[in-house]
């Protein structure tokens, strides 16, 4: 039930958004103009920057990652720097709210070129001293080895890569580190940045039972810090863990199996002081990833490095529309890319409202305040939650069984129903879609008609 909502989430993209690229866009309406607009909505973003090199490739990722053949530090530095500054400046962003700086591995990047970006980014933005900035690691001697000299650097958050405290369960992963040193790894991570770590931890591992997974999460919540976020392992196709499974040389548990084990681990979570706020992450002491929460919420994001995503409003061209923006995947064509004009942006997308708002829909909906009425207004000032949703028979059906709630704080899941949002969320975007749709064809009903165009096309080709 689980396995799709999960997927989702992916690793922040940005995800995570690895996040969230399939999203496909179409015609501009005024309510995107009206929307997208506002000041706060524009001159404030996130920044994620990503990192593509990985000394050797994990049997299950199929994340856009790159084996280095040489040390090119300096040149990947030059580079994301250059296209920070680029990006910043075609953007009308003031204010850089967190920085993530995500992978690959982001920990085999030199703390200077940590140092270097965030220097970037003060250079044409504002970046309070007390901003997030988070760097994702991986549980080595050679990670850990750098940690003080990254929080020295700038960063303030650590998210590690622990995924399991099962040595046979790291090997078929294809993990380079042991479960005694992710451990070390976050003893000396809290240490720099108590209340700030987070733990990665994945459940849906070949031969794992429900009763396996409970003890290890209980384990791992003796020692971890304030912060854990779940994945389950999700076979992709083209992996060697996917090919492994295909021939019969490994088994993992049956999707029923997975399900209970999120729901156990919801509930371990509770029991030692964890308040789930997101599908797949969980906080006590108010520790939630503030940069995650921005994706969430649906504010602006710039995407830095080779296969990076982005959401921003560009200056030009009205300055109103919100563009979906793709970096080059492949970090020798990038680098070229950002020497010979400044960015490897790859492809643009204007999002028209509908496309905006489905995105604030998935997104917002994973959180457990969901989407709020004052939220939700600041994207669709002309139809509320209520308008939407209300009428509709199968939204109806959710909100009798208990799975969804639409009251006078907004539109959320239950805590039932956020293990059963993907089974959800195609109702919700059905009638999003009639309700925004049937909008619009009475807006054109009472204005006169014009000549259509001969190109509508929102891809906007990059020179």
């Amino acid at each position: 039930m689980i396995k799709h909502t999960l997927r989702a989430a992916g690793r922040v993209l940005p995800p995570g958004l690895r996040c969230f690229s399939g999203i496909s866009a179409g015609e501009i309406t005024e309510d995107a103009s009206e929307q997208a607009g506002c000041a706060h909505l524009t001159q404030q973003a996130s920044l994620y920057v990503h990192w593509p090199y990985c000394l050797r490739r994990c049997s299950y990722c199929n994340f856009n990652k790159y084996i280095p053949r040489d040390n090119n530090n300096h040149v990947m530095t030059e580079c994301l720097q250059r296209e920070t500054e680029t990006l910043l400046l075609l953007s009308q962003v003031s204010c850089i709210t967190s920085v993530f700086f995500g992978g690959g591995t982001p920990s085999l990047a030199q703390p200077s070129t940590i140092s270097a970006i965030l220097e970037t980014v003060s250079k044409h933005a504002n970046l309070s001293d007390k901003a997030e900035v988070t760097l994702e690691v991986n549980p080595t001697p050679v990670g850990m080895s750098k940690l003080e000299d990254y929080w020295h650097a700038g960063v303030n958050r650590f998210s590690i890569g622990v995924q399991s405290l099962q040595d046979e369960d790291l090997k078929i992963l294809g993990r380079d580190h042991s479960s005694h040193q992710a451990l070390q790894t976050i003893k000396e991570a809290r240490r720099l940045c108590p209340g700030s770590v987070s733990v990665d931890v994945m459940f849906g591992r070949p031969g794992q039972s429900v009763e396996s997974w409970e003890k290890e999460l209980s384990e791992l919540l003796k020692v971890c810090d304030d912060h854990v976020s779940l994945y389950q392992l999700t076979l992709e196709r083209g992996t060697q863990l996917f090919k492994q499974v295909q021939c019969g040389e490994v088994t993992v548990p049956a999707e029923e199996v997975t399900a209970e084990m999120y729901q156990c681990a919801r509930r371990t979570l509770h029991q030692h002081g964890f308040q789930q706020y997101e599908v797949s992450n969980f906080a006590r002491h108010n520790a939630v990833s503030h940069h995650n929460m921005s994706y969430w919420k649906g504010r602006q994001y710039i995407g830095v490095g080779p296969g990076a995503h982005g959401r921003f409003v560009p200056l030009g061209e009205g300055g109103v529309i919100r563009e979906a923006r793709t970096q080059t995947l492949e970090p020798d064509v990038w680098i070229r890319e950002v020497q010979q004009r400044g960015h490897g942006t790859r492809r643009r997308i204007q999002l028209n409202h509908l496309k905006l708002l489905e995105e604030v829909l998935v997104m917002g909906m994973r959180i457990m305040e969901g989407i709020t009425h004052k939220h939700w207004q600041s994207f669709s000032p002309q139809l509320g939650l209520h308008e939407i949703f209300a009428t509709s028979v199968d939204v109806r059906e959710l909100l009798q069984s208990g799975q969804l709630i639409l009251d006078d704080r907004g539109l959320r899941c239950s805590w039932d129903g956020l293990a059963l949002l993907d089974v959800m969320l195609p109702s919700l975007l059905l009638e999003l879609e009639t309700q925004i749709l049937q909008k619009s064809q009475g807006e054109l009903m009472d204005k006169p008609r014009r000549p259509p165009t001969h190109d509508d096309s929102n891809v906007i080709r990059v020179t």
